[in-house]
């Protein structure tokens, strides 16, 4: 067997069952040489798109960005609310218009350069750099001119709303009011970037350059890329030059994209993982009966909604009947109850119930009947003279699973046929994003704690509105919410939001998120927020007591 093999134990079945055991005795397992060691052993789900911060587009990718860089802001590991980061204090004019933060004179690159008010500053103007088409753009919208600057309205960068008063201190000035810019601002679409490491391997708006390869990547998180070999390990060690490096316990830690949840788990059996990205559904009432594997088992709830795209350029899809026939056709109750497993509450409407307060009350129904009307009406009745069409989703056991359910009730309550399929996750990212598909799985996990975060993916210019719906009347409420100081009003205007989603009909939902999925008691600092993220700074690694 290769050395490559026994690195990476999950390319084989036999290595993966075998791991931690060789000879006559038994071998260290990497779980406890990890604990030894404060190397964090992390199943990560998917490849990484990109480690560039401006282009992240998942959670997977996220989950080591955030090892890597670190914005203004960072998440409180206990709730998810914005802590302070590189800037250590803040504060904002009486209109609500002018924050201005002050960064940590002590915070450095992991090349030893000061990082400074100006590298901010860069990050932004290449943020909003029409050429890159970061698809989390929008998330600079609220700075005065951003949105005019990346629709190329404007080409004077001073003209947005961000500048340096001094290597320390960052001043941005809001087109209108956004309450919530200090959650906002732990979102890697906001974290700097190093200008120098940028333009050494190519243009500031390029997509897909060098830099962000292993002895190129210079960051100012609490880790720096050491290795990336892709499809099988990113590798990040501890960085001398964190300006909070004496609070960080981790030496190491590994991330492994492993897709197949059945062979993540196995491996975290056998003593190859500390965490999981998830947890093979019918594998969670195992955990849940057994008492020695029931502490391992995280079941918690997250700010997220699993639902589907459907693509409205795509006939039939773009007869809003079809859509809603297609949403109230699936029931909800029965994926959850029967497919998914993991206690999640079935979703009627996009924004998670009580997001900072706020619970839709429009609804997206599970009605067959009204579903045969309205396709009926759309012109075919029981499914007669019904186009082919097919649904994508990303390569994942329990994706496959509740796509066949949906299947067999689309089936079974229209008489229609639909096709399913896969793509690895970076293909299938790449195909939402040219919107060359008709419907496919997809699912927002709130990158801050506001119904904003969600309601905002389908404004007309969101780059995550891969259903390439427009509807003006639904982007005057959700922009005027937005910017709404009136907490009452802004439910208001979110909850007509949420009503012409419903009547609309560019998604269907299916559930909210609990987040499942392993973890040893090993690991220590890591807590279930509802945006399930754990900065690596207070996690720790702590064997059992023998």
């Amino acid at each position: 067997m290769s050395s490559l093999r026994l690195r990476y134990p999950w390319l084989a079945v036999g290595a993966l069952l075998a791991f931690g055991l060789a000879g006559c005795g038994r071998r260290e397992t990497r779980v406890e040489s990890g604990d030894r060691t404060q190397t964090l052993h992390y199943g990560n789900l998917g490849e990484p798109n990109d480690l560039d911060p401006a282009l992240v587009v998942d959670n997977d990718t996220f989950n080591i960005v955030l090892a890597l860089m670190e914005g203004l802001t960072q998440y409180d590991p206990r709730t998810g609310l914005p802590i302070p980061g590189v800037a250590e204090r803040w504060e904002v004019s009486a209109d609500n218009l002018t924050w201005t933060f002050h960064l940590r004179p002590e915070a450095r690159w992991s090349n030893g350069d000061p990082v400074t008010a100006r590298d901010f500053v860069y990050a932004e103007r290449r943020m909003l750099s029409p050429n890159l088409g970061s698809d989390y753009a929008s998330l600079l919208f609220g700075l005065k001119n951003a949105k005019a600057y990346f629709s190329s309205k404007i080409t004077d960068f001073s003209l947005v709303g961000t500048r340096a008063a001094d290597d320390h201190t960052l001043v941005l000035q809001l087109a209108q009011p956004l309450p919530y810019l200090p959650e906002l601002l732990c979102h890697a679409s906001w974290y700097p970037v190093h200008q120098g490491t940028i333009e050494k391997f190519g243009r500031m708006d390029e997509r897909g350059s060098h830099w962000t390869r292993p002895g190129n990547y210079v960051g100012n998180g609490p880790f720096m890329l050491a290795e990336w070999i892709p499809h099988q390990i990113v590798r990040v060690t501890k960085s001398p030059t964190y300006w909070n490096h004496d609070r960080v316990r981790l030496h190491e830690i590994d991330f492994y994209p492993i897709e197949d949840l059945a062979t993540e788990e196995a491996m975290f059996r056998s003593g190859g993982l500390h965490v999981t990205a998830s947890v093979p559904q019918d594998k969670i009432p195992v955990y849940k009966r057994d008492p020695a594997r029931r502490k391992s088992l995280q079941l918690n709830t997250q700010l997220g909604t699993y639902y589907y795209f459907f693509n409205v350029s795509k006939p039939p899809l773009n007869d809003v009947r079809v859509r809603r026939a297609l949403a109230y056709s699936i029931d909800r109750q029965e994926i959850v109850d029967r497919v998914a497993l993991g206690d999640e509450p079935p979703a009627d409407h996009l924004t998670p119930p009580d997001t900072a307060g706020f619970t839709a009350t429009a609804k997206v129904p599970h009605n067959p009947a009204l579903a045969r009307q309205l396709l009926a009406e759309a012109g075919y009745p029981m499914g007669r003279g019904f186009p082919h069409l097919e649904l994508l989703y990303n390569t994942n056991e329990g994706h496959r699973k509740i796509a066949e359910a949906i299947q067999q009730m689309w089936h079974h309550e229209l008489g229609i046929d639909v096709g399913i399929y896969n793509q690895e996750s970076k293909v299938w990212s790449d195909t939402l994003r040219q919107k060359d598909y008709q419907m496919a799985r997809y699912a927002w996990v709130g990158d801050y704690l506001d119904p904003s975060t969600f309601l905002d993916t389908l404004l007309g210019d969101n780059g995550n509105n891969y259903a390439g719906w427009k509807n003006a009347e639904y982007d005057r409420v959700v922009n005027e919410g937005d910017h709404e100081p009136d907490q009452t009003k802004r439910w208001a205007l979110y909850q007509r939001a949420e009503q012409i989603i419903a009547d609309e009909c560019p998604i269907a939902p299916i559930y909210f998120y609990t987040r499942a999925n392993l973890r040893l008691p090993d690991v220590k600092g890591w807590y279930g927020n509802l945006l399930d993220q754990h900065p690596y700074t207070d996690v720790y690694l702590e064997a059992p007591a023998k």
